[in-house]
């Protein structure tokens, strides 16, 4: 039994969709999140830049003793993962966009891939297409514009909407039957996107899986908490208007800005 919190870190409050799934599965684990929102978004930032900002999460987190590093980022995971766990003597869960289940589920052989142009530009998400997509037609897409009108809260908006229609375009002309969200900002914007595709294309993202594998890794080192009431601290390095607006249904939350 460890009661040391489970350490999550993303370039803003997109990670929150995968802490919430982590919460569901794991309930009694205390866990700290990092809002890397100042430096947001990561998709945009060189390889060089990218790992300097995982390196720094990574620091703040393991001397807040944190047993286990979920980097609840997409593009953080496919530029960086490799080289935190090289670092670092602590377990590492990464997030990479779910091509595989896409892959096994498509039955019009075209799936479409919403993500940031690091993700989608990197090393680690080239190898992982080349092995699961040979014979599958992919229509990449760089989700430009979303992030930012994530973390400023304006999901509903006209301008998101406009933008939305503009990136899905392509891919509805292309006769997709499976959405992969590479971000996990994304999955925020599931309902808006449904309203663009309707309900004939599958949208898979990363979330359970991960909460899983984190769930797998905690049992495997004897690292899971007792049964008691999980806490939770969440630091943001900007505004917290928006991200407490995604933390009402949360118990036990410290919410606080701090430069990190």
């Amino acid at each position: 039994m460890n009661t040391q919190p489970i350490g999550l870190f993303d370039s803003g409050i997109g990670g929150i969709s995968i802490w919430k799934e982590i919460l569901n599965v794991l309930p009694y684990e205390n866990s700290i999140y990092l809002a890397d929102s100042k430096n947001a978004p990561y998709g945009q930032k060189s390889k060089e830049e990218i790992i300097a900002l995982c390196i720094k999460n990574t620091d703040y987190l393991i001397a807040r003793g944190c047993k286990i590093i979920v980097v609840a980022c997409n593009t953080a995971t496919t530029n960086a993962i490799e080289i935190l766990r090289a670092r670092y003597d602590i377990p590492f869960i990464g997030i990479e966009p779910a091509i595989k289940p896409a892959a096994l589920k498509t039955l019009t052989h075209t799936i479409g891939i919403l993500a940031t142009k690091g993700t989608l530009n990197s090393s680690l998400f080239a190898e992982t297409s080349k092995k699961y997509i040979s014979d599958i037609k992919v229509v990449e897409q760089i989700g430009e514009g979303l992030v930012p009108l994530i973390e400023n809260g304006l999901i509903e908006s006209e301008e998101m909407e406009q933008l939305l229609k503009k990136h899905l375009a392509p891919m509805l002309q292309n006769n997709i039957d499976c959405l992969v969200l590479g971000c996990t900002h994304y999955p925020f914007l599931i309902p808006q996107i449904k309203k663009i595709i309707g309900n004939s294309i599958q949208i898979i993202d990363s979330g359970l899986a991960v909460a899983k594998q984190t769930k797998a890794v905690l049992e495997r080192i004897a690292s899971l908490a007792p049964q008691q009431i999980g806490k939770h601290e969440v630091y943001i390095n900007s505004k917290t208007d928006t991200l407490q607006t995604f933390l009402k249904e949360i118990e036990n939350v410290h919410l606080a800005y701090k430069e990190f």
